[in-house]
């Protein structure tokens, strides 16, 4: 394939013994308002057998004609056209029809305007522009496209530019990229529908197809078809429109559609035939023996399209099979797109009874139901959120595109503008959670949702338990300096919190692959990993999968300076290392104010800022390390010199602000179990500003930060290497370069729309898991002893707290019951 030319446009014509209109289709593209070096003109001369290739040329030397081995039609004389094309955009236009000069100029600003649009429609009218012949796109339930407003007059209609589900062949543009990465056009189709066909796929991959009223074109209409015959069109409408409906409906929907539609195609044929379809009943004296009988064609189109349909279905199944797997929006998402579906192309009587005989069995003409999702985070959902929150928002985010969905915080919840309903619901009142879990299809929960309600204990929803924070890899660094009979209660209640999720959840997602082999090892000791789970899904991609963190499709913009020249003591040209995120006590703080102090005594203007101190959860406590780092700070002499704090917690919404005014990003941590199977949420945020990073080792982003050259990785507590790396980071302009054009490059894979995939797809089709489906909770030897578990303790309730008291009495005395009491209130 040549190579590709950045910026230019190739227009495809083809041409089937239709020289003369094509001669006038190029001229009047030669007369375009757009540079002769950004167009290239290609006629694909489909074997026409008239001299059409010499014609041509010999009109239009400029133009590149390329001759067809034999007539390809109309789908595949394009794709034989655009893989000997240059153009970064590909221009589509039929040989008879003429573009306006703006034609091509007003579809690439639409390219440039919106990364996210993948094809342009033209508006089309007839050769004089006095009537419509595209403007909208409609789909009927049985699979054919249609125009509406077309042979209406022009006037105003068509005048905004709206998205649509597919554009015209007969004037159209689509990205390169985009057109190769969806296969061209099905060349099964020869012609017609193809268009209709390209533009659902497109869209099903999540890209949009708009409709731009600035590029015009002008359409004799069927310049070559009509000597054919009109049974022939019928033909390979009738066929296409079955393949087309096949490939791209959802299975649940097509389920429907496809034994209605063919149903339709068999009246239609009988009406269109003027045939009596009881003829041939042994009641029927009128009828002779005779073994012939003169049908016409028109309904053999029909009855042909059917076979072919039949003839084509391995290759046809094996194309459905990819365009559903990789779908990244349903039929619902789309159902706007498809216009009125419940169109009557035929006015016989017969037709439209036998019409409303099969809508009234098939639910084919109503917007398919939503899959209804809950979400369920522990924390706080507003304007400042951390990591489990933040995570949970995404999720209802993407997830919002396509189902019905409703996200839950158990800690409370701002008033945000959001495309889901939102609410909080304390943990353990049943009576308000009830109504969600009967709501619901698909629950998704975090933390210790499944332990706080009881009606997720016995529920037949399909559960999706997000398990990318490893709670009781946590406890143990978090309780580390407790007394030792509660670090011990903690890390054993987190555990069984967790063995109850993996026991009980369908699909679970964790953010590593670290963590996704630590997990299987658990629920392998579970018995989740046994054969009706392994059968059908060696790889386990149905029980757990890869969902990391991620970042915004929209890159961070500087709305308003918030360190740099604001706060005192941080001057507009000082380099700023910024701690995202909150102090925990499994963080290392301590040796980088160490390295801080060191590097103070020979660089004046670097600055550090740890960006929370105070978690937006109530129920978390400021930790030691904040203290003792603030400690630090002033005894090295470099707090608020060198070394700040931001006493509160930096809103979502705003973090982009500190984030784009910093010039590298640092996290610094112990070496222990919790680290190795962590992931880091700040390192996300440094991706997404295109930040290069100072990291410890022995995580799965010093991996990657490592291996990927993001910046620098060091061993933790060397004081020494950190501050040579600081320095490095800040000052090594080279360096610095380097590592920010690798960030931007390894961004791409953590964009929330790459990471939450498997999510989505999983969503689309929800099943239990296979163990769960064959009607036996856990299979392996230890199944006994995890079907009859020990009576479950409930984590709220007077009976909980009443427990608690006497543990905290028990082993810290009536101060850790105060303590414990302050937080409890604090959190309300």
């Amino acid at each position: 394939m040549p190579e590709v030319r950045p910026g230019v446009v190739s227009v495809i014509l083809v041409n089937f013994r239709g020289a003369p209109d094509t001669i006038e289709a190029v001229e009047a593209v030669s007369r375009i308002n757009w540079p002769m070096n950004r167009l290239e003109v290609i006629v694909v001369e489909n074997a026409s057998g008239d001299g059409s290739a010499e014609l041509i040329r010999a009109a239009a030397p400029w133009v590149t004609v390329v001759e067809a081995p034999e007539n390809l039609g109309f789908a595949a004389g394009c794709n034989y056209g655009v893989h000997r094309s240059t153009g970064e955009y590909i221009a589509l236009l039929n040989s008879d029809a003429k573009p306006d000069e703006e034609w091509i100029s007003a579809a690439v600003t639409v390219f440039d305007d919106s990364a996210d649009v993948a094809a342009v429609a033209s508006k089309v009218l007839d050769w004089n522009g006095l009537v419509v012949d595209y403007i909208d796109s409609g789909l009927t339930w049985f699979g054919k496209g249609y125009k509406p407003f077309v042979g209406e007059t022009a006037g105003t209609l068509g005048s905004t530019p709206h998205d649509v589900l597919f554009g015209t062949g007969a004037a159209m543009f689509v990205r390169r990229d985009a057109f190769l990465a969806v296969g061209g056009f099905d060349e099964r189709y020869f012609m017609f529908y193809e268009d209709v066909d390209l533009g659902w796929r497109l869209n099903l991959k999540g890209w949009k197809f708009r409709y731009e009223p600035a590029s015009t074109a002008f359409h004799k209409h069927h310049g070559t078809v009509d000597k054919f015959g009109q049974f022939k069109e019928d033909y390979l409408l009738e066929r296409n429109a079955l393949f087309t409906l096949y490939k791209n409906l959802e299975g649940r929907n097509l389920d429907s559609a496809l034994p209605a539609a063919l149903l339709l195609m068999m009246r239609r044929a009988v009406s269109a035939g003027a045939l009596d379809s009881e003829e041939l009943d042994f009641r029927n004296d009128a009828i002779d023996s005779q073994t012939e009988q003169s049908v016409p064609r028109v309904t053999l189109a029909s009855v042909y399209a059917v076979d072919q349909f039949v003839e084509q279905l391995p290759s046809l199944s094996a194309s459905r099979s990819e365009i559903q797997s990789t779908r990244r929006v349903t039929d619902r998402a789309l159902w706007s797109l498809f216009g009125r579906v419940d169109v009557i192309p035929a006015t016989k009587d017969n037709y439209r009874d036998g019409y409303e005989k099969i809508v009234n069995e098939f639910p084919v003409t109503e917007r398919p139901n939503a899959t209804k999702v809950l979400v369920i985070t522990g924390d706080p959902i507003g304007e400042k959120m951390a990591g489990p929150a933040i995570r949970a928002w995404h999720m209802a985010s993407a997830l919002a595109n396509e189902h019905d969905v409703t996200l839950v915080s158990l800690s409370g919840i701002e008033k945000l503008d959001a495309p889901f309903a939102m609410l909080r619901v304390r943990p353990g009142d049943n009576r308000a959670f009830e109504p969600l879990e009967k709501w619901a299809d698909v629950i998704i929960f975090q933390g210790h949702a499944l332990a706080v309600f009881d009606a997720l204990q016995h529920t037949q929803k399909i559960l999706i338990a997000d398990i990318y924070d490893p709670m009781h890899l946590e406890q143990l660094e978090q309780g580390r300096e407790l007394p030792a009979a509660t670090w011990e209660k903690q890390v054993g209640d987190a555990t069984r919190v967790l063995n109850e999720q993996l026991i009980k959840a369908d699909f679970f997602l964790c953010a590593s692959e670290r963590q996704r082999m630590f997990y299987l090892g658990q629920l392998a000791a579970l018995g989740r990993i046994n054969p009706a789970n392994y059968s059908a899904d060696p790889d386990l991609a149905r029980l757990i999968a890869l969902v990391p963190f991620g970042v915004a499709e929209i890159p961070p913009d500087h709305r308003r300076p918030v360190l740099k020249g604001v706060k005192s003591g941080i001057a507009i040209d000082d380099k700023l290392l910024l701690w995202g995120g909150g102090l925990y006590n499994w963080f290392d703080p301590l040796t980088l104010i160490e390295a801080m102090a060191d590097i103070a005594h020979r660089r004046v203007n670097v600055r550090l800022f740890f960006q929370g101190t105070k978690h937006p959860h109530p129920g978390v406590p400021e930790m030691r390390i904040v203290r003792q780092s603030r400690e630090l700070a002033a005894e090295r002499g470099i707090l608020n010199k060198s070394v700040f704090f931001n006493d509160s917690w930096v809103d979502y919404a705003d973090r982009e602000n500190y984030l784009l005014e910093a010039d590298a990003g640092v996290s610094t941590h112990f070496q222990h179990i919790e680290t190795t199977f962590s992931f880091r949420t700040r390192i996300l945020d440094y991706l997404w500003a295109g930040l290069p990073m100072v990291v410890t080792d022995g995580d799965s982003f010093a991996e990657l930060v490592k291996t990927e050259g993001l910046g620098i990785v060091v061993p933790e507590r060397d004081v020494a290497a950190l501050a040579e790396a600081i320095e490095k980071i800040l000052f090594d302009v080279e360096f610095i370069e380097t590592a920010r054009k690798n960030v931007a490059r390894v961004r791409e894979r953590f964009l929330w729309s790459a990471t939450l995939a498997p999510l989505l797809t999983f969503v689309r089709n929800p099943t239990h898991a296979a163990d769960f489906q064959e009607e036996r909770l856990i299979a392996g030897e230890m199944a006994d002893t995890f079907r009859k578990p020990v009576k479950r303790r409930k984590a709220y309730g007077v009976k909980h707290d009443l427990s608690l008291v006497a543990h905290h009495l028990r082993h810290g005395g009536l101060t850790a019951v105060m303590r414990k009491i302050l937080v409890r209130m604090r959190s309300r």
